[in-house]
C-alpha cells in the first residue's frame, strides 16, 4: 500500500512539473480569465441598465456570482485536462501502460498533482480578480462550508469527466475538436456565463440533468446563499451521486479502451 502511494505521489509530482514548464501557458489562460471577468462585469452591468436588481438578484451578486464562478472554472478547465490523448499521439501510452497502477489512477495522480500547483496560482490570481469583478464573503458560516464541500465534489466531477474524455483518444487520435466542444458547451451548461435562475425553464432543466451544472453553479450558488439548507444538502448529495456514477462510467469506458489497444513489435 505505501509503495502504491508512493507511486502516485511521484506521478502527481512529475505531472506538477509540467505547469511550470509551461507556465507561459498558464499566464495566458490567467489573463484570459481575468479578461472574462471583466467583460461579463461590463454586460451584466449593461443588462441592469441601473436598476438594483432584477427577479430579485441584486447587480452585487450577480458580479460576485460571475467572478467566483470564472474564477473556479479557469482552474478547474487547467487541473482536469487529461495527458492520455497526449501520450496515445506520442506513442507512449505502452510505457503507462505496463506500470503496476492502472491507467484510470495515472490520470487521477496526473490531475490532483496539477490541481495542487494550480491552487497557489488561483490564490495568488484572487486579488486581481476582485480588482476587475466583485467578491464578497460567505453568505454564512454554514455556506462557507458548505462551499469547500461542494468545490470538493466539484473537482472530483470535474477529474472525472476530464478522464473520460482522455480515454476517447483510444477510439481517434484527434480529440481537440471533442474536447474544444466540450468546454464551451460545459461552460455555459455549468451556469458560469449565465446562471441557471435566469435561464428559460427548458434549459434550465436540461442543465439540471447534466453533471456540468454540479461544477460551477452548485457550490457558487451556496456560497451566495442562492439555495436553502436543504436545497444545498440536496445539492450535495446529487453532486456525490455524479461522482458515484461517473467513475462507474469511467471504468467501462476504460475497459473498451483496453479492447482497442494494440501494440506492435517487442
Amino acid at each position: 500500500m505505501r509503495r502504491r502511494l508512493d507511486a502516485y505521489r511521484h506521478l502527481a509530482a512529475a505531472s506538477a512539473r509540467t505547469v511550470l514548464v509551461y507556465r507561459a501557458n498558464y499566464v495566458t489562460s490567467i489573463i484570459g480569465a481575468l479578461l472574462q471577468i471583466l467583460l461579463l462585469k461590463v454586460v451584466w452591468t449593461a443588462v441592469y441598465a441601473g436598476r438594483d436588481e432584477v427577479d430579485g438578484v441584486e447587480l452585487s451578486t450577480m458580479v460576485a456570482y460571475v467572478t467566483l464562478s470564472s474564477l473556479q472554472m479557469w482552474f478547474l478547465m487547467q487541473s482536469s485536462t487529461s495527458m492520455v490523448p497526449e501520450r496515445v499521439r506520442e506513442g507512449k501510452i505502452a510505457a503507462d501502460l505496463l506500470r503496476p497502477i492502472g491507467l484510470l489512477e495515472q490520470t487521477f495522480a496526473g490531475q490532483l498533482g496539477r490541481a495542487c500547483v494550480m491552487l497557489p496560482l488561483a490564490a495568488m490570481v484572487l486579488p486581481l480578480a476582485l480588482i476587475v469583478g466583485d467578491m464578497r464573503p460567505p453568505a454564512s458560516l454554514a455556506a462557507g462550508v458548505g462551499y469547500l464541500v461542494s468545490l470538493v465534489l466539484a473537482i472530483a466531477i470535474a477529474l472525472l469527466i476530464g478522464a473520460i474524455l482522455g480515454l476517447i483518444a483510444f477510439w481517434t487520435l484527434e480529440v481537440r475538436g471533442i474536447l474544444f466542444v466540450y468546454r464551451h458547451i460545459s461552460q455555459f451548461l455549468s451556469g458560469a456565463l449565465v446562471p441557471l435562475w435566469f435561464m428559460p425553464d427548458w434549459l434550465r432543466l436540461l442543465a439540471e440533468m447534466l453533471p456540468f451544472q454540479a461544477v460551477a453553479a452548485t457550490p457558487v450558488s451556496i456560497y451566495l446563499g442562492r439555495l436553502s439548507s436543504d436545497s444545498a444538502v440536496r445539492a450535495i448529495a446529487l453532486q456525490a451521486m455524479w461522482v458515484i456514477l461517473l467513475y462507474v462510467v469511467g471504468r467501462i469506458v476504460w475497459r473498451g479502451a483496453l479492447r482497442k489497444v494494440v501494440i506492435q513489435g517487442g
